[in-house]
């Protein structure tokens, strides 16, 4: 799968709640990281459905670079 745009250079830590359902942006193009906002609208990028599975601080890749999407493994170091 191709890799989105650059839409920071570091995690943004999130409370999750369990159960829920979270839409992480895979094309790094939306005003609303790390989530989606629908502006992958046109493209072959679609939002990656992340669900809690405990209440907890979770840490959301926004250089689009991870390999363990939606969450930050550290690509963003790797420039």
């Amino acid at each position: 799968m191709k890799k989105g745009n650059r839409a920071g250079d570091s995690p943004i830590g999130i409370d999750v709640l369990e159960g829920k359902s979270y839409f992480w942006c895979t094309c790094g193009i939306s005003s609303k990281q790390p989530f989606c906002d629908s502006s992958h609208k046109g493209t072959e990028f679609v939002p990656f459905k992340y669900v809690a599975d405990q209440s907890k601080k979770v840490f959301f890749c926004t250089c689009k670079q991870t390999n363990d999407q939606p969450l930050c493994d550290g690509s963003h170091n790797l420039k």
